[in-house]
């Protein structure tokens, strides 16, 4: 009688590829090992950036939201890439942004770069870990648009290996070179008369699309 409910059972599994697809993910869930410690220990983050006890607090132009992270470039820096999403790709709301935490429970490395204030996280529910394909191809061109702005100095979660859309990061150690051209460059438009950065760009101009695709493919 076992043996002919499990030939049963195996037919229907066969017969129903959903089921036998919920079966594989069940056994797959069952054979994977968590990581040994999922805590983060080190006194820096994932991308050199040390860990802060805490961060201050700063206003997203437009928004009415505000995002605590590291003061000086970091913030300079991430705190445009929220400015552009806000403008260009949908309006923030209460709880879509969140940047410095004090959590060292991690799922994957460079979400450590939280502890540290230089990473941020835009809408991360709607946007998980290990989920790609979440945005439209217009939102999509946006985000390409930013990271060729600041040349490779913001990093994408979306192109990593385990990717998580929603987030975003310095890719470079505190001081570099980059990081500091970069954050001058964004000071100067936010200082100058209007014109330039978050607000006033068309990330649909042919020319900038030329240059975001020629940035992906490079950075790919």
């Amino acid at each position: 009688m076992a043996g002919a409910a499990l030939g049963a059972t195996t037919a229907l599994t066969a017969a129903l590829p959903g089921i036998a697809h919920a079966d594989e993910m069940a056994q797959a869930a069952e054979g994977a090992q968590p990581p040994a410690d999922p805590r983060w220990s080190g006194g820096t983050s994932a991308n050199g950036w040390p860990v802060l006890e805490e961060a201050k607090g700063f206003r997203i132009e437009g928004s009415g939201q505000s995002v605590r992270l590291a003061d000086g470039d970091a913030a300079v820096i991430l705190l445009h890439v929220a400015r552009r999403f806000h403008y260009e790709v949908d309006q923030l709301r209460a709880g879509d942004v969140t940047g410095h935490s004090t959590d060292r429970t991690v799922t994957q490395d460079y979400e450590s770069n939280h502890l540290s204030g230089s990473a941020l996280a835009i809408r991360p529910h709607a946007y998980p870990a290990g989920v790609k394909g979440g945005l439209y191809p217009q939102e999509l061109v946006v985000v390409r648009d930013i990271l060729a702005e600041l040349d490779g100095v913001v990093a994408w979660g979306g192109d990593f290996g385990t990717p998580k859309e929603s987030h975003f990061e310095i890719a470079y150690r505190p001081g570099h070179p980059k990081v500091k051209g970069v954050a001058r460059t964004i000071r100067g438009w936010r200082d100058g008369p209007g014109n330039e950065g978050a607000g006033t760009v068309d990330a649909f101009d042919p020319r900038r699309r030329r240059r975001a695709q020629a940035f992906a493919r490079h950075a790919a």
